[in-house]
C-alpha cells in the first residue's frame, strides 16, 4: 500500500469489519445480542494482534474475553468510579407499619418476650404436672376415687332407694293383711319381691298403690291385692311344686310365685311382652322360672300336671287343655267372665278325679282378654 493511499486509508483491511447489525427485538435480546457480537469481534481480532511488550516471542493462548465493561471503553488515566443502581420506584418495596398493641404497651413488655414467657411458663407448668403425676400416691388416689365415682353407681343413693322401697312394701304388705290376706308365705314374697322394677319409670312413684298400671301393648299389671289373692288361693293349705302361669305380662307375678313355689312355668303370647319380662328378671336372678312365648290357651303339656295354674287374662270359659293339665287335688284360678270387663268373676277350680271338677265363684274382677295365638 502506498503511502498516499496509507493516508487516505488508515485502517487495514483487517480492521475493516463491518459491526452486526443490530438485531430488532426487546430490549434484553437486543443488548444479549449486541454482547456476543461484541465477543466474536474480539475474537476475531485476537489473532491479528502481536504480544503486549515483554512478552516478545511468546504466543497467547487463545482465550475467550469476557465483554468489554464500561470502564475498558473509558480513556486511558480516567478514574474510576463506583457504579450506583437506583431501583425503580415501582420496585422500591413500600414501608409496613406496625400496628401498635396496647397491651404490650400498657404493660411494658414486648409482644414477642411475653408471648414467648407465657409459652414457656406453660411448658413448665405441663412439665411440673406430668412429671409429679406419677411419683405423687395422693394424686393417684384422688384421681382413683374420681373415677369411681364416674363409672360405678353412687352405693349410699342406691341403698336409700333401696330401704325406701323396702318400707312402702312394708307399708303395703300391712293393707294387703288388713284386707284378708293372712298366708305368711304370701305376705313375705309380697314384701320381698320390688314391684317398681316392673313396671315403667314413671309409673314407679305408683308401684306399690293398689292399681293396675299400664305396660304397654294394651296389657296391664294386676293390683298387688289381686296377686296376693290369686298365690293365696292357689296356695292354700299345701305346698306347691310345679306352677303354670298364663299371661307373663311383665314378670311381676312369676316372680312373686317364685317365692312360694319350686317351679314356676310362664307363657306369654306377645313377643315383646315376653321379651321385657325376661329383661325385668334378669338382675333379680331368680334361678326357678321358665319364660316360654306362645299360645297360653294351650298351656304346657310337656311340663303338665301342675299343682296349681293361674290364669291373668279373662275368658268366657276356662281352656278344657289348662283343665286336662291340672293335677289331681290342684287348683286353677282365672276369672272368667265377658271380655269388655262387665261381670268378670274371679273363680276357683278343684281337681277332684280323673274327670271331676269343682267350681266356685268368689270375688268381682277386671281383666284383660285372653285370647289365642301368638304376636
Amino acid at each position: 500500500m502506498t503511502s498516499e493511499r496509507a493516508k487516505r486509508f488508515p485502517l487495514g483491511l483487517e480492521d475493516l469489519v463491518r459491526e452486526p447489525r443490530r438485531p430488532e427485538g426487546r430490549p434484553g435480546e437486543v443488548r444479549a445480542a449486541a454482547l456476543a457480537a461484541s465477543a466474536a469481534l474480539n475474537a476475531r481480532q485476537q489473532p491479528a494482534k502481536h504480544g503486549q511488550p515483554g512478552s516478545a516471542g511468546k504466543t497467547q493462548p487463545k482465550q475467550a474475553r469476557a465483554p468489554a465493561s464500561v470502564a475498558d471503553r473509558l480513556p486511558a488515566g480516567t478514574p474510576a468510579r463506583p457504579l450506583i443502581v437506583t431501583p425503580p420506584k415501582a420496585l422500591a418495596a413500600p414501608a409496613v407499619k406496625t400496628p401498635a398493641r396496647p397491651i404490650a404497651q400498657s404493660t411494658g413488655a414486648r409482644p414477642s418476650s411475653a408471648v414467648k414467657g407465657a409459652a414457656s411458663s406453660t411448658r413448665a407448668a405441663s412439665k411440673a404436672v406430668s412429671s409429679s403425676a406419677p411419683s405423687s400416691p395422693s394424686a393417684k388416689s384422688v384421681t382413683s376415687r374420681s373415677n369411681e365415682r364416674g363409672a360405678a353407681p353412687n352405693v349410699a343413693l342406691n341403698r336409700a332407694t333401696a330401704l325406701t322401697s323396702e318400707r312402702v312394701r312394708e307399708r303395703m304388705v300391712e293393707r294387703l293383711r288388713a284386707n284378708g290376706i293372712t298366708d305368711q308365705r304370701v305376705l313375705s314374697a309380697m314384701s320381698v319381691v320390688p314391684r317398681h322394677m316392673f313396671v315403667d319409670p314413671g309409673l314407679a312413684v305408683q308401684a306399690y298403690e293398689d292399681a293396675a298400671l299400664p305396660i304397654g301393648h294394651h296389657q296391664t299389671i294386676s293390683k298387688p291385692s289381686v296377686v296376693a289373692r290369686m298365690i293365696e288361693l292357689a296356695a292354700t293349705g299345701r305346698a306347691l311344686n310345679n306352677v303354670l302361669e298364663i299371661g307373663t305380662g311383665c314378670g311381676y307375678q312369676a316372680a312373686v310365685l317364685s317365692q312360694v313355689a319350686r317351679e314356676v312355668y310362664s307363657i306369654e303370647r306377645i313377643k315383646p311382652l315376653s321379651e321385657r319380662a325376661k329383661t325385668n328378671l334378669r338382675p333379680l336372678r331368680i334361678p326357678n322360672i321358665r319364660l316360654h312365648y306362645g299360645d297360653g290357651r294351650l298351656g304346657l303339656p310337656s311340663a303338665a300336671p301342675f299343682d296349681a295354674i293361674l290364669i291373668a287374662a279373662a275368658g268366657l270359659d276356662v281352656p278344657q287343655a289348662l283343665l286336662e293339665q291340672l293335677a289331681i287335688g290342684g287348683r286353677l284360678i282365672a276369672p272368667v267372665g265377658s271380655q269388655e270387663g262387665q261381670n268378670q268373676v274371679l273363680t276357683l277350680v278343684e281337681r277332684l278325679g280323673p274327670a271331676q271338677w269343682r267350681e266356685s265363684q268368689l270375688d268381682r274382677v277386671f281383666f284383660v282378654p285372653l285370647k289365642s295365638g301368638v304376636i
